[in-house]
């Protein structure tokens, strides 16, 4: 029926496919495969469950971490290199580029690609260069970074606007879809209202039809790094680096409950501590009161 196709098509719009195979029932009166046809999932994915990594694994995905914030160039063999020479941590090429890519750790320099990317028609020009940001909501950066819990690991994602150096939006994942990273910038416009500008790298979930077609509905400018380019997305980078040294790395969370907790707090105390970088002001006051 027309009504069905019509609510098909609008739930594989708003909703990853891991949110629909949690819909799905063993105590609903429809069988199993009539309900993985009315969500548009594959029933054989139902059933399979990804096998999480190892304990070595997740050690070297945070030493990774932690190098690429000292070294934002260092690839695969540099990272080899160090894991061999500071760690004692032998890793062949292959297994260090995956956990790179599982980790989101991508150097910094003039290549084909700084990340997987989307579709190339989704790919914008950086439009910050010689710009003066004088005004809250003039320009956010948004960015997606991992974060290591004891038994595993997760991302967070987190817009800053640029003026204020406020975190306006912030969430943690365990994947690196576009769906989080929607719901995030959605918050932010709903709670502080809408930016004349969004920057990000090229990444595959800003560089998604979702997040593309959205900002466009909303009417604003969407800005991406240049390749090759460490400042273009700065301030987000320096917040990685501040919340990653002066929390994260010091209280590993012990799960994700915690660990949203954990950050939850530091952001709250970061928008509100005075700041060097903008005349020692808090972020939130800078925000507030020139809003």
């Amino acid at each position: 029926m027309k009504w069905r196709k019509i609510f098909k098509k609008k739930l594989e719009e708003t909703q990853p496919v891991k949110v629909r195979r949690a819909m799905v029932s063993k105590e609903s009166k429809l069988s199993i495969r009539r309900q993985c046809e009315l969500l548009s999932i594959n029933r054989s994915g139902l059933y399979y469950r990804a096998q999480g990594e190892s304990k070595e694994n997740l050690k070297i995905m945070e030493l990774l971490d932690k190098h690429i914030l000292e070294e934002p160039t260092a690839g695969v063999l540099t990272m080899q290199s160090m894991l061999k020479d500071e760690h004692r941590i032998k890793a062949s090429y292959e297994r260090v580029r995956r956990l790179m890519r599982k980790a989101n750790i991508y150097p910094v320099y003039p290549k084909k690609h700084l990340s997987r990317l989307g579709e190339r028609k989704y790919i914008y020009p950086y439009l910050l260069k010689g710009l003066s940001i004088t005004r809250p909501n003039q320009v956010w950066e948004i960015d997606i970074t991992y974060v290591p819990v004891r038994k595993g690991f997760m991302y967070l994602i987190a817009v800053i606007d640029v003026y204020s150096r406020m975190i306006v939006g912030w969430e943690i994942s365990n994947t690196l879809s576009v769906y989080p990273v929607m719901q995030v910038i959605k918050r932010a416009i709903k709670q502080f209202g809408k930016p004349e500008i969004i920057n990000s790298d090229q990444g595959s979930q800003f560089t998604s039809k979702e997040y593309v077609e959205y900002l466009k509905e909303q009417e604003i400018k969407i800005s991406m790094d240049s390749k090759g380019r460490a400042l273009d997305n700065v301030y987000i980078e320096r917040f990685w680096r501040r919340i990653k040294y002066q929390h994260i790395y010091l209280n590993p969370a012990k799960d994700g409950t915690s660990l949203h907790k954990g950050i939850e707090q530091r952001i709250c105390k970061y928008n509100r501590k005075a700041h060097q970088g903008i005349g020692r002001v808090k972020p939130i006051e800078k925000y507030q009161n020139a809003a």
